[in-house]
């Protein structure tokens, strides 16, 4: 599978994830495992982040539409640093290997991690 195909996948991730949030803000907060335990439910911010998710998407699609390396590292700068973030809140929390970890790792941290690593090392053909 090529770089540009996985980077799609991405795009495409973080765009569902986007609109997910977007037209279900409530439903995404009350399901979220640990974003209860952040605060108090807040429309304006839950709404703000789908639209992080669907700049971030777009900007990683059309740079690999593109072959636009520094329009997907920026795209892929949302996803990286909001990774950052949920480890660290891990850390906070004393590195529980718990159902948030596992939720975190797989929807969060991982994709952060895999789509910045992609947009460095993207090469044009």
């Amino acid at each position: 599978m090529t770089t540009k195909v996985i980077l799609y996948f991405f795009a495409a991730y973080f765009f569902l994830t986007g609109v997910y949030i977007f037209l279900a803000p409530e439903t995404f907060y009350r399901l979220t495992p640990g974003l209860s335990d952040m605060g108090p439910y807040n429309f304006h911010f839950v709404r703000d982040i789908s639209f992080i998710f669907l700049v971030s998407a777009g900007a990683i699609a059309y740079g690999a539409a593109r072959q636009n390396k520094a329009v997907i590292v920026c795209g892929a700068a949302w996803p990286f640093l909001h990774a950052l973030f949920h480890t660290q809140i891990w850390a906070h929390r004393g590195f529980p290997f718990d159902h948030i970890w596992r939720v975190d790792t797989v929807a969060v941290i991982l994709p952060g991690l895999i789509i910045l690593w992609l947009a460095v090392r993207f090469k044009y053909k």
